[in-house]
Protein backbone atom coordinates (compact mmCIF):
# COMPACT_ATOMS: atom_id res chain seq x y z
CA UNK A 1 0.00 0.00 0.00
CA UNK A 2 1.08 3.07 -0.79
CA UNK A 3 1.66 6.49 1.68
CA UNK A 4 -0.90 8.91 0.91
CA UNK A 5 2.02 11.18 0.07
CA UNK A 6 3.31 8.71 -2.39
CA UNK A 7 4.12 10.16 -5.95
CA UNK A 8 1.89 7.66 -7.09
CA UNK A 9 -0.69 9.29 -5.38
CA UNK A 10 -0.21 12.80 -6.92
CA UNK A 11 -1.77 14.14 -9.73
CA UNK A 12 -0.15 15.01 -13.11
CA UNK A 13 -0.94 18.11 -12.60
CA UNK A 14 0.34 18.53 -8.76
CA UNK A 15 3.34 16.94 -9.46
CA UNK A 16 4.05 19.01 -12.94
CA UNK A 17 3.06 22.29 -11.16
CA UNK A 18 5.26 21.47 -7.77
CA UNK A 19 8.26 21.30 -10.01
CA UNK A 20 8.19 24.84 -10.76
CA UNK A 21 7.13 26.35 -8.01
CA UNK A 22 9.61 25.22 -5.43
CA UNK A 23 10.41 29.16 -5.09
CA UNK A 24 7.13 29.93 -4.52
CA UNK A 25 6.64 27.45 -1.68
CA UNK A 26 9.86 28.83 0.19
CA UNK A 27 8.38 31.81 -0.08
CA UNK A 28 5.13 30.59 1.56
CA UNK A 29 7.49 28.82 4.42
CA UNK A 30 9.17 31.84 5.21
CA UNK A 31 5.18 33.55 5.61
CA UNK A 32 4.60 30.71 7.92
CA UNK A 33 7.96 30.22 10.00
CA UNK A 34 8.79 34.35 10.42
CA UNK A 35 11.57 33.13 12.20
CA UNK A 36 13.78 31.06 9.88
CA UNK A 37 16.48 32.20 8.05
CA UNK A 38 14.59 33.60 5.14
CA UNK A 39 11.49 34.92 7.00
CA UNK A 40 12.69 38.65 6.44
CA UNK A 41 10.63 38.10 2.87
CA UNK A 42 7.60 40.30 3.35
CA UNK A 43 4.00 38.87 2.85
CA UNK A 44 3.44 39.07 -1.19
CA UNK A 45 0.23 40.19 -2.19
CA UNK A 46 -1.36 39.59 -5.61
CA UNK A 47 -0.26 41.70 -7.85
CA UNK A 48 -2.82 41.57 -11.02
CA UNK A 49 -2.99 40.19 -14.26
CA UNK A 50 -2.84 43.22 -15.95
CA UNK A 51 0.47 44.16 -14.72
CA UNK A 52 1.93 45.95 -16.35
CA UNK A 53 -1.33 47.65 -17.29
CA UNK A 54 -2.74 47.67 -20.85
CA UNK A 55 -2.15 51.46 -21.12
CA UNK A 56 -1.33 54.19 -18.38
CA UNK A 57 -3.92 54.46 -15.81
CA UNK A 58 -5.61 57.66 -14.57
CA UNK A 59 -7.19 56.03 -11.37
CA UNK A 60 -5.75 53.82 -9.03
CA UNK A 61 -8.57 53.29 -6.82
CA UNK A 62 -12.63 53.35 -6.94
CA UNK A 63 -15.06 54.51 -4.48
CA UNK A 64 -18.38 53.68 -5.37
CA UNK A 65 -20.97 55.49 -3.56
CA UNK A 66 -23.71 53.29 -4.10
CA UNK A 67 -27.30 55.06 -3.54
CA UNK A 68 -29.26 51.24 -3.50
CA UNK A 69 -32.89 51.95 -4.53
CA UNK A 70 -33.06 53.83 -7.02
CA UNK A 71 -32.50 57.24 -6.60
CA UNK A 72 -35.33 59.57 -8.78
CA UNK A 73 -33.22 61.38 -11.36
CA UNK A 74 -35.96 63.58 -11.62
CA UNK A 75 -34.93 65.17 -7.88
CA UNK A 76 -31.32 64.72 -8.35
CA UNK A 77 -29.55 65.92 -11.35
CA UNK A 78 -31.99 65.89 -14.34
CA UNK A 79 -34.26 68.76 -14.34
CA UNK A 80 -37.57 68.39 -16.68
CA UNK A 81 -39.66 71.84 -17.01
CA UNK A 82 -41.90 70.37 -19.35
CA UNK A 83 -42.67 68.05 -16.67
CA UNK A 84 -43.41 70.67 -14.26
CA UNK A 85 -46.00 71.82 -17.33
CA UNK A 86 -47.28 68.28 -17.42
CA UNK A 87 -47.90 67.61 -13.63
CA UNK A 88 -50.99 66.14 -13.15
CA UNK A 89 -51.71 65.51 -16.76
CA UNK A 90 -52.05 62.02 -18.15
CA UNK A 91 -48.75 60.55 -19.40
CA UNK A 92 -48.53 60.21 -23.39
CA UNK A 93 -48.93 56.98 -24.31
CA UNK A 94 -45.57 57.50 -26.90
CA UNK A 95 -43.47 57.64 -24.15
CA UNK A 96 -44.83 54.19 -22.64
CA UNK A 97 -46.27 51.88 -24.50
CA UNK A 98 -44.62 48.46 -25.45
CA UNK A 99 -41.98 49.69 -22.38
CA UNK A 100 -41.45 47.56 -18.89
CA UNK A 101 -42.91 49.28 -16.06
CA UNK A 102 -42.45 47.27 -12.52
CA UNK A 103 -45.43 48.12 -10.46
CA UNK A 104 -47.18 50.51 -13.00
CA UNK A 105 -47.57 48.01 -15.48
CA UNK A 106 -51.16 47.77 -15.98
CA UNK A 107 -52.01 51.27 -14.36
CA UNK A 108 -55.08 52.51 -16.73
CA UNK A 109 -54.53 55.95 -16.10
CA UNK A 110 -50.61 57.06 -15.55
CA UNK A 111 -50.29 60.81 -14.39
CA UNK A 112 -47.28 62.99 -14.53
CA UNK A 113 -45.56 63.90 -11.41
CA UNK A 114 -43.67 67.20 -11.75
CA UNK A 115 -40.16 67.47 -10.07
CA UNK A 116 -40.67 67.51 -6.17
CA UNK A 117 -37.74 69.81 -5.41
CA UNK A 118 -36.73 72.81 -7.36
CA UNK A 119 -33.67 72.81 -9.47
CA UNK A 120 -30.52 75.64 -9.11
CA UNK A 121 -27.10 76.54 -10.90
CA UNK A 122 -23.68 75.38 -9.24
CA UNK A 123 -20.40 76.47 -9.77
CA UNK A 124 -18.61 78.39 -11.99
CA UNK A 125 -19.58 75.52 -14.36
CA UNK A 126 -23.29 76.14 -13.89
CA UNK A 127 -24.37 72.46 -13.19
CA UNK A 128 -28.20 71.95 -13.06
CA UNK A 129 -28.68 70.42 -9.61
CA UNK A 130 -31.48 69.66 -7.40
CA UNK A 131 -31.42 72.08 -4.08
CA UNK A 132 -32.21 69.06 -1.99
CA UNK A 133 -28.29 68.60 -2.61
CA UNK A 134 -26.43 71.54 -1.73
CA UNK A 135 -23.29 70.08 -0.81
CA UNK A 136 -22.83 68.56 -3.98
CA UNK A 137 -23.62 71.88 -5.54
CA UNK A 138 -21.25 73.18 -4.14
CA UNK A 139 -18.00 70.57 -5.75
CA UNK A 140 -20.31 70.91 -9.01
CA UNK A 141 -17.04 71.95 -10.85
CA UNK A 142 -15.31 68.82 -9.39
CA UNK A 143 -18.15 66.71 -11.11
CA UNK A 144 -19.49 65.27 -13.85
CA UNK A 145 -22.94 64.45 -14.60
CA UNK A 146 -24.38 61.56 -16.92
CA UNK A 147 -27.94 62.09 -17.38
CA UNK A 148 -28.40 59.04 -20.11
CA UNK A 149 -27.71 55.44 -18.14
CA UNK A 150 -29.72 53.05 -19.25
CA UNK A 151 -30.15 49.67 -17.93
CA UNK A 152 -31.65 46.08 -18.52
CA UNK A 153 -33.10 44.67 -15.28
CA UNK A 154 -36.52 46.51 -13.67
CA UNK A 155 -36.62 45.00 -10.12
CA UNK A 156 -33.90 46.10 -6.89
CA UNK A 157 -32.32 42.55 -6.60
CA UNK A 158 -31.28 41.93 -10.68
CA UNK A 159 -30.82 45.99 -10.78
CA UNK A 160 -27.96 45.35 -8.62
CA UNK A 161 -26.45 42.40 -10.04
CA UNK A 162 -26.78 43.84 -13.50
CA UNK A 163 -25.01 46.70 -12.39
CA UNK A 164 -22.03 45.15 -10.11
CA UNK A 165 -21.45 42.02 -12.97
CA UNK A 166 -22.71 43.22 -16.08
CA UNK A 167 -25.26 40.50 -16.09
CA UNK A 168 -28.91 39.75 -14.49
CA UNK A 169 -27.61 36.28 -14.14
CA UNK A 170 -26.27 35.25 -10.39
CA UNK A 171 -23.07 33.90 -9.94
CA UNK A 172 -20.53 35.80 -11.86
CA UNK A 173 -17.84 38.45 -10.65
CA UNK A 174 -18.75 41.77 -9.61
CA UNK A 175 -16.66 45.07 -10.44
CA UNK A 176 -14.64 45.00 -7.09
CA UNK A 177 -13.75 41.57 -7.89
CA UNK A 178 -12.53 41.94 -11.31
CA UNK A 179 -10.67 44.82 -10.58
CA UNK A 180 -8.90 43.17 -8.06
CA UNK A 181 -8.40 40.09 -10.21
CA UNK A 182 -6.72 42.68 -12.86
CA UNK A 183 -4.67 45.01 -11.08
CA UNK A 184 -4.50 43.55 -7.45
CA UNK A 185 -4.42 45.51 -4.53
CA UNK A 186 -1.65 47.71 -3.10
CA UNK A 187 -2.37 46.60 0.54
CA UNK A 188 -0.72 43.37 2.48
CA UNK A 189 -2.82 43.97 5.86
CA UNK A 190 -6.48 44.71 3.74
CA UNK A 191 -9.12 43.10 2.03
CA UNK A 192 -8.26 44.66 -1.74
CA UNK A 193 -11.92 44.78 -1.79
CA UNK A 194 -14.23 46.22 1.13
CA UNK A 195 -17.99 46.60 1.38
CA UNK A 196 -19.84 49.20 4.31
CA UNK A 197 -23.19 49.59 4.12
CA UNK A 198 -25.67 51.86 5.70
CA UNK A 199 -29.47 53.04 5.76
CA UNK A 200 -31.93 55.81 6.13
CA UNK A 201 -34.49 57.55 4.24
CA UNK A 202 -36.59 55.06 2.37
CA UNK A 203 -37.44 51.77 2.41
CA UNK A 204 -34.25 49.51 3.22
CA UNK A 205 -33.95 47.16 0.35
CA UNK A 206 -31.89 44.01 1.64
CA UNK A 207 -28.55 44.20 0.01
CA UNK A 208 -27.33 40.61 -0.81
CA UNK A 209 -23.56 39.00 -0.26
CA UNK A 210 -23.85 37.92 -3.48
CA UNK A 211 -23.32 41.85 -5.27
CA UNK A 212 -19.79 41.73 -3.66
CA UNK A 213 -19.10 37.81 -4.61
CA UNK A 214 -16.12 36.78 -6.77
CA UNK A 215 -18.37 34.62 -8.72
CA UNK A 216 -16.28 31.84 -10.97
CA UNK A 217 -12.88 33.57 -10.13
CA UNK A 218 -10.81 32.52 -7.05
CA UNK A 219 -12.18 33.52 -3.80
CA UNK A 220 -9.46 35.86 -2.67
CA UNK A 221 -10.78 38.10 -4.84
CA UNK A 222 -14.11 38.51 -3.10
CA UNK A 223 -15.24 41.71 -1.30
CA UNK A 224 -15.28 41.51 2.29
CA UNK A 225 -17.92 42.74 4.35
CA UNK A 226 -17.16 45.39 7.55
CA UNK A 227 -19.38 46.68 10.18
CA UNK A 228 -19.28 50.08 10.27
CA UNK A 229 -19.97 49.73 14.12
CA UNK A 230 -19.13 47.07 16.92
CA UNK A 231 -16.13 44.95 15.60
CA UNK A 232 -15.53 45.68 12.01
CA UNK A 233 -15.62 42.12 10.77
CA UNK A 234 -16.68 38.92 13.59
CA UNK A 235 -13.84 37.31 15.49
CA UNK A 236 -11.15 39.72 14.32
CA UNK A 237 -10.48 40.53 17.70
CA UNK A 238 -8.79 37.21 19.57
CA UNK A 239 -11.19 35.73 22.35
CA UNK A 240 -9.93 35.59 25.93
CA UNK A 241 -6.71 33.73 27.04
CA UNK A 242 -5.97 34.27 23.26
CA UNK A 243 -2.94 36.68 22.56
CA UNK A 244 -1.18 36.66 18.77
CA UNK A 245 1.38 34.64 19.59
CA UNK A 246 -0.77 31.60 20.10
CA UNK A 247 -2.86 32.54 16.63
CA UNK A 248 -0.03 32.76 14.85
CA UNK A 249 1.03 29.33 16.08
CA UNK A 250 -2.81 27.82 14.84
CA UNK A 251 -2.74 30.18 11.16
CA UNK A 252 0.39 28.56 10.81
CA UNK A 253 -0.58 25.06 11.65
CA UNK A 254 -3.45 25.10 9.62
CA UNK A 255 -1.43 26.51 6.91
CA UNK A 256 0.67 23.92 6.80
CA UNK A 257 -1.83 21.07 6.75
CA UNK A 258 -3.10 23.07 3.68
CA UNK A 259 0.35 23.12 2.07
CA UNK A 260 0.57 19.25 2.79
CA UNK A 261 -3.09 18.49 1.35
CA UNK A 262 -2.12 20.75 -1.63
CA UNK A 263 0.74 18.98 -2.61
CA UNK A 264 -1.16 16.26 -3.64
CA UNK A 265 -4.43 17.40 -5.22
CA UNK A 266 -3.34 21.33 -6.49
CA UNK A 267 -6.27 22.75 -5.64
CA UNK A 268 -6.07 26.90 -6.15
CA UNK A 269 -8.64 27.36 -3.70
CA UNK A 270 -6.55 25.98 -1.26
CA UNK A 271 -4.45 28.60 -2.28
CA UNK A 272 -6.70 30.75 -1.81
CA UNK A 273 -7.47 29.55 1.85
CA UNK A 274 -3.87 29.44 2.99
CA UNK A 275 -3.53 33.60 1.78
CA UNK A 276 -6.97 34.46 3.47
CA UNK A 277 -6.12 32.85 6.48
CA UNK A 278 -2.76 34.98 6.47
CA UNK A 279 -4.71 37.82 5.21
CA UNK A 280 -7.00 37.26 8.70
CA UNK A 281 -4.11 37.08 10.83
CA UNK A 282 -2.71 40.52 9.72
CA UNK A 283 -6.29 42.40 9.78
CA UNK A 284 -5.93 41.32 13.03
CA UNK A 285 -3.64 44.47 13.84
CA UNK A 286 -4.11 46.42 11.26
CA UNK A 287 -7.90 46.44 11.11
CA UNK A 288 -8.87 48.18 14.52
CA UNK A 289 -5.92 50.34 13.44
CA UNK A 290 -8.13 51.47 10.52
CA UNK A 291 -11.43 51.89 12.68
CA UNK A 292 -9.23 54.29 15.18
CA UNK A 293 -10.31 57.61 13.84
CA UNK A 294 -9.00 59.35 17.58
CA UNK A 295 -6.34 60.73 15.09
CA UNK A 296 -8.30 62.31 12.91
CA UNK A 297 -8.61 66.14 13.66
CA UNK A 298 -11.94 67.81 14.57
CA UNK A 299 -12.19 69.48 11.71
CA UNK A 300 -12.43 66.58 9.54
CA UNK A 301 -14.61 64.77 11.42
CA UNK A 302 -17.34 68.01 11.17
CA UNK A 303 -16.30 67.84 7.48
CA UNK A 304 -18.01 64.74 6.77
CA UNK A 305 -20.53 65.22 9.68
CA UNK A 306 -19.24 61.34 11.03
CA UNK A 307 -19.82 60.66 14.38
CA UNK A 308 -17.25 57.84 15.05
CA UNK A 309 -18.92 54.26 15.17
CA UNK A 310 -22.88 55.35 14.51
CA UNK A 311 -22.66 53.01 11.37
CA UNK A 312 -23.92 56.29 9.47
CA UNK A 313 -22.69 56.95 5.92
CA UNK A 314 -21.25 59.59 7.04
CA UNK A 315 -18.79 57.62 8.90
CA UNK A 316 -18.95 55.37 6.35
CA UNK A 317 -17.14 58.09 3.48
CA UNK A 318 -14.60 58.69 6.00
CA UNK A 319 -13.85 55.17 6.53
CA UNK A 320 -13.44 54.94 2.49
CA UNK A 321 -11.34 57.35 2.49
CA UNK A 322 -9.21 56.05 5.43
CA UNK A 323 -9.25 53.29 3.31
CA UNK A 324 -8.10 54.40 -0.08
CA UNK A 325 -4.57 55.93 2.07
CA UNK A 326 -3.75 51.71 2.70
CA UNK A 327 -4.09 50.57 -0.49
CA UNK A 328 -7.35 49.55 -0.96
CA UNK A 329 -8.71 49.23 -4.39
CA UNK A 330 -12.37 48.94 -4.29
CA UNK A 331 -14.41 50.39 -1.81
CA UNK A 332 -17.78 50.47 -2.02
CA UNK A 333 -20.47 51.93 0.52
CA UNK A 334 -24.05 51.23 -0.02
CA UNK A 335 -26.78 53.46 1.29
CA UNK A 336 -30.20 51.79 1.86
CA UNK A 337 -32.48 54.49 1.67
CA UNK A 338 -33.87 55.62 -1.89
CA UNK A 339 -36.51 53.49 -2.78
CA UNK A 340 -39.73 55.75 -3.10
CA UNK A 341 -42.65 54.70 -4.26
CA UNK A 342 -44.60 56.87 -2.19
CA UNK A 343 -43.96 60.27 -0.60
CA UNK A 344 -40.73 60.88 -2.97
CA UNK A 345 -40.11 64.39 -2.05
CA UNK A 346 -40.28 63.50 1.97
CA UNK A 347 -38.23 60.47 1.08
CA UNK A 348 -35.79 62.82 -0.81
CA UNK A 349 -35.20 65.84 1.99
CA UNK A 350 -34.46 62.92 4.42
CA UNK A 351 -32.17 60.61 2.50
CA UNK A 352 -30.00 63.75 1.01
CA UNK A 353 -29.72 64.87 4.63
CA UNK A 354 -27.67 61.71 5.23
CA UNK A 355 -25.80 61.89 2.32
CA UNK A 356 -24.96 65.12 0.94
CA UNK A 357 -22.66 66.70 3.10
CA UNK A 358 -20.51 63.23 3.09
CA UNK A 359 -20.79 62.63 -0.20
CA UNK A 360 -18.93 66.17 -1.00
CA UNK A 361 -16.78 65.91 2.12
CA UNK A 362 -15.31 63.18 0.56
CA UNK A 363 -14.32 64.58 -2.92
CA UNK A 364 -12.99 67.77 -0.81
CA UNK A 365 -11.26 65.77 1.39
CA UNK A 366 -9.43 63.32 -1.51
CA UNK A 367 -8.53 66.62 -3.44
CA UNK A 368 -7.04 68.37 -0.56
CA UNK A 369 -5.07 65.61 0.47
CA UNK A 370 -4.09 65.03 -3.04
CA UNK A 371 -6.02 61.98 -3.59
CA UNK A 372 -8.77 63.41 -5.69
CA UNK A 373 -6.63 62.60 -9.07
CA UNK A 374 -6.00 59.00 -8.97
CA UNK A 375 -9.04 57.89 -6.83
CA UNK A 376 -12.33 57.44 -9.18
CA UNK A 377 -15.72 58.20 -6.96
CA UNK A 378 -18.78 56.83 -8.80
CA UNK A 379 -22.24 58.35 -6.72
CA UNK A 380 -25.55 56.73 -7.82
CA UNK A 381 -28.02 53.74 -8.03
CA UNK A 382 -28.84 50.88 -9.82
CA UNK A 383 -31.59 52.45 -12.18
CA UNK A 384 -34.05 55.63 -11.66
CA UNK A 385 -37.79 56.37 -11.13
CA UNK A 386 -40.79 57.35 -13.33
CA UNK A 387 -42.35 60.51 -14.56
CA UNK A 388 -45.43 59.02 -13.70
CA UNK A 389 -46.69 59.27 -10.52
CA UNK A 390 -47.35 56.16 -7.99
CA UNK A 391 -49.48 58.36 -5.67
CA UNK A 392 -47.06 60.59 -4.05
CA UNK A 393 -44.24 58.23 -5.16
CA UNK A 394 -42.73 57.24 -8.52
CA UNK A 395 -42.38 53.84 -9.66
CA UNK A 396 -38.65 51.79 -10.94
CA UNK A 397 -37.26 53.24 -14.11
CA UNK A 398 -34.45 51.99 -16.54
CA UNK A 399 -35.11 53.80 -19.47
CA UNK A 400 -33.37 56.58 -18.45
CA UNK A 401 -31.30 57.75 -15.11
CA UNK A 402 -28.74 59.57 -13.54
CA UNK A 403 -25.39 59.58 -11.85
CA UNK A 404 -22.45 61.44 -10.95
CA UNK A 405 -18.38 60.66 -11.42
CA UNK A 406 -15.07 62.38 -10.15
CA UNK A 407 -12.04 62.45 -10.03
CA UNK A 408 -9.37 59.65 -11.53
CA UNK A 409 -9.18 60.76 -14.88
CA UNK A 410 -12.55 62.34 -15.07
CA UNK A 411 -14.00 66.21 -16.29
CA UNK A 412 -15.17 67.93 -13.66
CA UNK A 413 -17.71 70.88 -14.30
CA UNK A 414 -19.59 68.92 -17.09
CA UNK A 415 -23.00 67.25 -17.66
CA UNK A 416 -23.15 64.49 -20.34
CA UNK A 417 -25.90 62.90 -22.12
CA UNK A 418 -29.99 63.95 -22.12
CA UNK A 419 -33.25 61.90 -21.66
CA UNK A 420 -36.32 63.37 -23.34
CA UNK A 421 -38.45 65.78 -22.39
CA UNK A 422 -40.43 64.22 -19.89
CA UNK A 423 -37.21 62.01 -18.16
CA UNK A 424 -38.28 58.85 -19.44
CA UNK A 425 -35.75 57.89 -22.44
CA UNK A 426 -31.66 58.38 -22.29
CA UNK A 427 -32.07 60.05 -26.02
CA UNK A 428 -28.63 62.11 -26.37
CA UNK A 429 -25.53 60.12 -25.84
CA UNK A 430 -26.47 57.39 -24.22
CA UNK A 431 -24.56 55.59 -21.31
CA UNK A 432 -25.27 51.43 -21.14
CA UNK A 433 -23.79 50.29 -17.70
CA UNK A 434 -21.58 48.12 -20.15
CA UNK A 435 -20.49 51.11 -20.96
CA UNK A 436 -20.17 53.04 -17.84
CA UNK A 437 -17.68 49.13 -16.88
CA UNK A 438 -15.70 49.82 -19.85
CA UNK A 439 -14.78 53.42 -18.74
CA UNK A 440 -14.37 52.52 -15.61
CA UNK A 441 -11.76 49.93 -16.83
CA UNK A 442 -9.75 52.56 -18.94
CA UNK A 443 -9.61 55.02 -16.50
CA UNK A 444 -7.64 51.71 -14.52
CA UNK A 445 -5.13 51.66 -17.28
CA UNK A 446 -7.47 48.39 -18.31
CA UNK A 447 -8.65 47.36 -21.61
CA UNK A 448 -11.98 45.89 -20.67
CA UNK A 449 -12.03 43.49 -23.78
CA UNK A 450 -8.46 41.99 -22.68
CA UNK A 451 -9.52 41.41 -18.74
CA UNK A 452 -10.65 37.63 -19.46
CA UNK A 453 -11.03 35.01 -17.48
CA UNK A 454 -11.61 31.52 -19.16
CA UNK A 455 -14.51 29.46 -17.11
CA UNK A 456 -16.40 26.41 -18.59
CA UNK A 457 -14.74 26.64 -22.04
CA UNK A 458 -15.61 30.34 -22.51
CA UNK A 459 -13.55 33.42 -21.87
CA UNK A 460 -15.92 35.84 -19.82
CA UNK A 461 -15.45 39.67 -19.74
CA UNK A 462 -16.99 42.09 -17.03
CA UNK A 463 -18.67 43.59 -20.44
CA UNK A 464 -19.21 40.64 -21.81
CA UNK A 465 -19.49 41.07 -25.65
CA UNK A 466 -20.19 45.01 -25.27
CA UNK A 467 -18.92 48.02 -23.87
CA UNK A 468 -18.02 51.32 -25.41
CA UNK A 469 -15.60 54.04 -23.65
CA UNK A 470 -17.30 57.45 -23.11
CA UNK A 471 -14.32 59.28 -24.03
CA UNK A 472 -15.98 62.83 -23.95
CA UNK A 473 -15.76 62.50 -20.01
CA UNK A 474 -12.19 61.62 -19.81
CA UNK A 475 -9.69 64.31 -19.37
Amino acid sequence: MYNKFDLHKKTRRSFLGQSVRGIGSLALASLLNPNDSVANIQPTTWKGITNPTHFRPAAKRVIHLCMAGGPSHLETLDYKPELVKMDGQPMPESFTKGKPIAQLQNNKSLKCLGPQHPFAYYGKSGQLMSTAFPQIGSIADDICIINSLKTEQINHDPAHTFFNTGTGISGRPSMGSWLLYGLGSESSNLPGYVVLTSSGGGQDQPIAVRQWHSGFLPGQFQGVQFHSSGDPIHYVSNPPGVNMKHQRDVVSAVSQLNMIHNETVDDPEISTRISQYELAFRMQTSVPELMDVSEEPQHILDLYGAIPGDGSFASNCLLARRLAERGVRFVQLYHRGWDHHGNVKGGIEVASKLVDRASAALITDLKQRGMLDDTLVIWGGEFGRTPMAQGTGRDHHIQGFSMWMAGGGIKGGVTYGATDELGYNAVENIVHVHDFHATMLHLLGVDHEKLTYRFQGRDFRLTDVHGQIVHPIIT
